[in-house]
């Protein structure tokens, strides 16, 4: 389903992401964005595409992820651009050739070929994972997921993921033998073996974030000790999407750890701000103002006040662009 927007509000969300004023706070540019992706229509592509041009890469990483989530073709051509610009940040190419595994359409099969002996550990990493998407997609099980149990109405998680649950956890609801010790330790077991492939290693993930108990937590946690940066970023997505309390230590620890990739770092502030209890609050804070913390980590714990705020307030929705007095304020403030 496409939303419809008003050419006024299209221009006036245009002005707030793009940041035209120059006194649009972040976390306002973020707002627009989500409520930019909510419309998934051409329109609202070729806005997003624009603020490539933007030199925070966290506003860009989150720009790719749109676009992907939108799972419009329109996006194809600029998601690709980014992605063969060997000079932006890797972190923002990586989530480009992630949102070409989520729009899934075989003619990105090449650019991800191409990228896979790419220098950057996380670009090529993600590649491959992309790729194996797109196969899996492509797949009878995969094409019967996406028929049937994807369109469902009571799907937890409506996001695209970078890889399906594992087999019999795709529908979102695990049985109860789903949450047995002993399924857990297996799965934990897959998520830490890193002689699987990465895909194989994701769909244990996603399959431990739709059991969700705090022993499926602590299972993913440990991943937090991989080598990949780009294995712990997703542990730290996941954790912000299943918004479990069990998981704020865990994801603490990442924050504070300096030594910590910024990727993996940012991912776990956007997270606590979406769990958003109040003991996090005051390390969110600290973050975003820390002199030697990296930008990106910076600005997501601005972005994740503001979601702390948004989760502790009666607002209605977070992405509430469409609302004409949001949208005014989001401009002009």
């Amino acid at each position: 389903m496409v939303a419809e927007a008003s050419s006024s509000t299209l221009a006036a969300l245009e002005a707030a992401l793009l940041n035209t004023s120059g006194n649009v706070p972040l976390h306002n540019r973020f707002r627009a964005l989500f409520t930019l992706k909510a419309l998934k229509n051409d329109e609202a592509v070729d806005i997003i595409s624009k603020g490539f041009a933007d030199e925070s890469a966290l506003l860009k990483h989150e720009l790719a992820y749109c676009l992907g989530q939108m799972k419009n073709t329109r996006a194809l051509p600029v998601l690709e651009n980014v992605l063969a610009n060997e000079k932006e940040d890797p972190m923002v190419r990586h989530e480009a050739a992630e949102a070409l595994g989520a729009i899934s359409s075989v003619s990105s099969t090449e650019v991800l070929r191409k990228y896979l002996d790419d220098p950057e550990r996380c670009v090529r990493e993600t590649c491959e994972i992309a790729l194996a998407k797109i196969k899996w997609d492509k797949s009878e099980e995969g094409k019967k997921h996406w028929e049937t149990t994807a369109k469902a109405a009571e799907q937890t998680y409506t996001s695209i993921d970078p890889a399906p649950p594992t087999s019999g956890l795709l529908a979102g609801k695990p049985a109860p033998e789903d949450s047995s010790p002993e399924h857990i330790a297996k799965l934990k077991d897959t998520l830490l073996d890193t002689s699987l492939p990465l895909f194989e290693r994701y769909r244990a993930m996603f399959a431990l974030r739709n059991i969700g108990t705090p022993a499926a937590v602590d299972a993913l946690a440990a991943g937090f000790n991989d080598e990949s940066a780009l294995f712990k970023h997703e542990i730290a997505f996941v954790f912000g999407q299943l918004l479990s309390t069990h998981s704020v230590p865990a994801l603490l620890a990442v924050l504070q750890n300096a030594q910590e990739s910024d990727m993996v770092r940012h991912e776990a502030a956007e997270a606590l701000g979406g769990i958003a209890t109040p003991e996090v609050l005051p390390y969110l804070k600290e973050y975003m103002s820390k002199p030697d913390a990296p930008r990106v980590v910076r600005e997501s714990c601005q972005v994740a006040i503001d979601m702390w705020e948004y989760e502790n307030s009666d607002q209605f929705q977070y992405a509430n662009g469409l609302d004409g007095s949001a949208t005014e304020q989001a401009v002009g403030a």
